[in-house]
């Protein structure tokens, strides 16, 4: 996909999967469920409490973007240094999410050809992420503020497509999107290490369609 195919269908499919501590084979598995439920963007996020998984985070979106090729965007999080662009661009990463505004992490980004989501929260934060080459910005923690400061951005920056990241889940998806969000950044109420752990596949699956019906997209 080129940058407008994929811009496209991350305002087609809101949903973005954020997910961390599952590699491998485990996040394959994952991902064949958050697909067959509807989701079209999966970030794995690297750890900083260590770095040795970095490798494991490459390798994972190295197996995703082989394997999801064309069919969904498979992308790194938590990006905080043009290595990881570099690194997560060589292993087949279709975005870069980070939780702060790194211009340099942009620019690299945008050089590569990748979607570009910093993190920002306030107006000048989001206007310089914007203005340096972000195509998404990602407003975080945006569940700990609630909708009222997200439609309270909006209201000046409505030309910047905004993302809301940050204790997002079914509770408050659908307040979230009535309020602008361009996407939603999904972590722990769409992963479910505890269904995906214990085997409850079709558990998952149907948390999964649940949220995704919540954000008005399916299969």
């Amino acid at each position: 996909m080129d940058r407008q195919d994929m811009t496209r269908l991350v305002i087609e499919k809101k949903i973005i999967s954020i997910v961390r501590g599952v590699y491998g084979e485990e996040c394959l598995t994952l991902a064949d469920v958050l697909y067959e439920a509807g989701v079209r963007l999966i970030e794995v996020a690297y750890d900083h409490t260590d770095a040795q998984r970095f490798s494991l985070t490459n390798d994972t979106i190295r197996l995703l973007s082989r394997t999801y090729g064309g069919r969904m965007l498979v992308g790194a999080g938590t990006v905080t240094g043009v290595d990881l662009v570099e690194a997560a661009h060589d292993a087949g990463a279709s975005f870069i999410v980070s939780p702060d505004t790194r211009v340099d992490v942009i620019r690299k980004t945008r050089e590569l050809q990748m979607l570009s989501m910093p993190g920002a929260l306030t107006p000048t934060e989001i206007g310089l992420a914007y203005d340096s080459g972000g195509d998404f910005i990602k407003v975080f923690p945006a569940g700990a503020l609630g909708t009222a400061y997200f439609s309270a951005l909006r209201a000046p920056l409505r030309h910047i497509p905004l993302l809301a990241v940050g204790n997002i889940g079914p509770e408050n998806a659908a307040d979230f999107l009535k309020a602008g969000a361009a996407g939603l950044g999904i972590g722990s109420s769409l992963e479910r290490k505890d269904l995906l752990q214990s085997g409850r596949l079709d558990l998952l699956l149907d948390n999964a369609k649940k949220i995704c019906g919540i954000a008005g997209i399916g299969s």
